[in-house]
């Protein structure tokens, strides 16, 4: 088996400092990592008017917005530490930009559903990395559609809680993932778990591993319980992972676990790719 690539998703932890920015970089090269992702989006083309003008905790994430500007610079230290740099680009503005600089694009479970995000990245002529959270295997299947022609696609099997137990995990579905559609297919953590993590690569032959990075718990995400620190994922990373754990592989069916199904409603719209879903919107609008 051939040795998987660890991908570190600064994701919002970088406090829009470049020198922490840089500081994740060196990190994910001293800890083994293959990659580094980051995150490209602004508020306001994420989210859709509705709920920004009602809800200030959407509003206060601009704050984790990345400045367009550090990419040149984050590219190129990446690749001085002969790193992949990649980027999650969140609209379709985000993609002609990313694309300049990154050597892969990944689209996020969230954007699963948006053809004209997925065909954006597409016809840049860089590889994509498609994370399957919250997605049953119908959806998985018109993605890779739209997807056809890429210039290689990597699936990410994913389970879009934060974080989640090691039950919930079902690590069989990036066998079922592999199987239907024969490409490489991989594992997004949000378990912080080293057994969950090893038995993705060594039962499950996962052949990419992202996973949320912070580097001395004081980013943005960190609290939520999902991302890892350097000392924690280095051991893993170099293949020790402690304890078996069975009860990860579930059922290997691909579709959403239930601690996912309340988020599913807030994808990206197909129709505008504002989340959250239209009738969520209405929703909103209408003071529910």
């Amino acid at each position: 088996m051939s040795r998987p690539e660890f991908i570190a998703e600064v994701s919002s932890n970088h406090h829009t400092d470049l020198d922490r920015c840089l500081r994740f970089i060196d990190t994910a090269a001293d800890i083994g990592c293959a990659g580094v992702k980051f995150q490209l989006f602004q508020v306001r083309d994420l989210f859709a008017p509705e709920i920004l003008a009602r809800s200030p905790s959407h509003r206060t994430r601009e704050a984790w917005e990345l400045p367009v500007e550090f990419l040149p610079t984050l590219s190129e230290h990446a690749r001085h530490h002969g790193l992949r740099f990649g980027v999650t680009p969140f609209d379709l503005m985000a993609v002609d930009i990313a694309s300049r600089w990154c050597d892969f694009l990944k689209v996020s479970s969230y954007e699963l559903l948006w053809g004209d995000l997925l065909s954006a990245c597409r016809d840049t002529g860089l590889p994509i990395v498609l994370s399957t959270g919250m997605a049953d295997l119908d959806e998985v299947s018109a993605a890779m559609e739209v997807l056809e022609g890429a210039a290689g696609i990597t699936l990410l099997h994913c389970v879009s809680s934060y974080p989640v137990p090691a039950s919930s995990c079902n690590l069989g579905a990036i066998g079922s993932l592999r199987e239907r559609f024969g490409c490489r297919v991989g594992w997004s953590d949000h378990s912080r778990d080293p057994a969950v993590v090893r038995r993705a690569v060594d039962r499950w032959g996962a052949s990419m591993v992202e996973f949320h990075l912070d580097l001395e718990g004081q980013g943005a995400e960190y609290a939520a319980g999902h991302c890892w620190l350097p000392e924690e994922m280095a051991p893993v990373i170099a293949g020790r992972g402690g304890r078996d754990v069975p009860e990860a592989d579930g059922t290997g069916i691909k579709a959403p676990v239930d601690a996912e199904l309340r988020d599913r409603e807030w994808r990206a719209d197909p129709s505008d790719g504002l989340r959250p879903f239209l009738a969520v919107r209405r929703a909103w609008e209408a003071g529910y």
